[in-house]
């Protein structure tokens, strides 16, 4: 069993845009964001799913849920890094983890198939 503690950011799955995302909808995005959180916990981490509503309040949500939580991992989902239009979302996500969970490392999955292999690279 790990000690290590995950937080997960990817978008709230009632606020995507699904045209830019063929094949993909509410229910699946649900479904696939919590059977990452779920498969990280059966590898014995302990993993938090932050939920980003918009790309406003991106950073200070972000820094709220990452303050004093001792987190040694943070991902930032693919949903939000691989869209050009939420580049500046991601960048505010980047720098909340930076100043509010310094010790931290910071990843990146592809797609949530391989959520576990980025955490594993840096914990």
């Amino acid at each position: 069993m790990s000690d290590k503690k995950v937080a997960l950011f990817g978008w709230h799955p009632d606020v995507v845009n699904y045209d830019k995302w063929p094949g993909m909808s509410a229910e699946k995005l649900r479904a696939a964001l919590e059977g990452d959180r779920d498969n990280l916990v059966s590898l014995g981490y302990d993993v938090v799913l932050h939920y980003i509503r918009d790309g406003e309040t991106a950073f200070e949500t972000a820094t709220k849920a990452l303050e004093g939580q001792g987190y040694d991992c943070v991902l930032i989902g693919a949903g939000v890094r691989r869209d050009e239009d939420h580049f500046l979302v991601f960048e505010r996500l980047v720098n909340a983890a930076h100043m509010a969970a310094p010790d931290a490392a910071i990843c990146f999955n592809t797609n949530p198939s391989d959520t576990a292999e980025a955490i594993k690279r840096w914990i």
